[in-house]
């Protein structure tokens, strides 16, 4: 029996309740989402907090995951009768290691691959889920009493969906967490183009509660959650100042500039961030290059063109 902790926060809107985790989800815990539809009891994602809540998370019947990475499937391990339904663009990743590997962008022979495994497993009980059902944009739940839709809004990973409870009108909006870091794009299924359309799209889902899964939490005052999507959506233009900074102060390969403070702290302790770094610029350098801001040699030195 999971003895629940009646010391997590929580906010309850209609049958939509949000438990928050601790200092309000921040990574490596987030925020979880539960509705208690008249005939379905559903959760959006499992974070580590669900470990924590009790019977109440307990008794889920079905998980709508608004994309897979591991710190958002921390609780799937409690729910092995419970129907897992992943957006086609992620559900490999959910459904074994090889996909979530590749997803991830690390060939599963590599050594780090293992040393990651056992840190999930560790860390954020992971367990792959073959069983998981592929759903597509728009798809919707009826719970009984509370619905919820899909709105693909892919770039953080490629199945990347925010998940709308109509009748609450709370959008539970993922890793589009409007945090200071800014957003994500550095897995082999992300992408800096699709997450700019995703971020011009999100403010047209009829929503009154905006749910992140990560230390913001909860918004219901529109213009305040305006104002720090803007924010966030600033940083990937922050990055492309940056990158030019650095590469007008004298020609760079991208490996020359991995480490130095794009996404990471120098000296970050953190086993992703030369692959994150390396995808992050790649797709950035991509698009200056096409804006004709940069050019590369033949040794892909990266050179400024005024």
């Amino acid at each position: 029996m999971n003895t629940p902790d009646t010391s997590i926060s929580r906010a309850d809107f209609g049958r939509v309740r949000v438990f928050f985790g601790k200092r309000s989800g921040k990574y490596p815990d987030g925020n979880q989402v539960l509705i208690q539809g008249s005939d379905t009891r559903a959760a959006f994602d499992t974070p580590i907090v669900a470990n924590h809540i009790g019977p109440e998370f307990d008794a889920t019947e079905i998980v709508l995951m608004g994309h897979a990475h591991e710190d958002h499937m921390a609780g799937l391990h409690r729910l092995p009768h419970a129907q897992v339904h992943v957006h086609q663009g992620d559900v490999q990743a959910a459904r074994s290691w090889a996909g979530m590997c590749a997803a991830l962008g690390m060939p599963e022979q590599n050594p780090l691959s293992g040393q990651l495994l056992k840190a999930f497993q560790k860390d954020f009980f992971y367990a792959p889920r073959p069983d998981a059902q592929a759903y597509d944009d728009g798809a919707v739940w009826d719970l009984g009493q509370a619905r919820v839709r899909a709105f693909h809004m892919p770039g953080h990973t490629a199945g990347h969906t925010v998940l709308l409870e109509e009748q609450e009108g709370v959008a539970f909006i993922g890793d589009i967490d409007l945090t200071g870091f800014g957003p994500y794009y550095g897995d082999a299924s992300s992408s800096l183009s699709s997450f700019r359309h995703s971020l011009a799209r999100l403010p047209d889902i009829p929503a009154r509660v905006w749910v992140t899964s990560h230390h913001r939490g909860i918004y219901t005052d529109r213009q305040a959650f305006l104002r720090d999507l803007a924010s966030f959506a600033s940083k990937i233009d922050e990055r492309d100042a940056k990158l030019l900074d650095w590469i007008r102060e004298s020609p760079k390969t991208i490996a020359e500039m991995t480490g130095i403070g794009l996404l990471y702290p120098v000296g970050a302790n953190v086993p992703w961030v030369v692959a994150a770094e390396t995808r992050t610029m790649e797709q950035h350098l991509g698009e200056l290059t096409a804006a004709g801001q940069v050019a590369a040699d033949e040794e892909q030195r990266y050179h400024y063109r005024a």
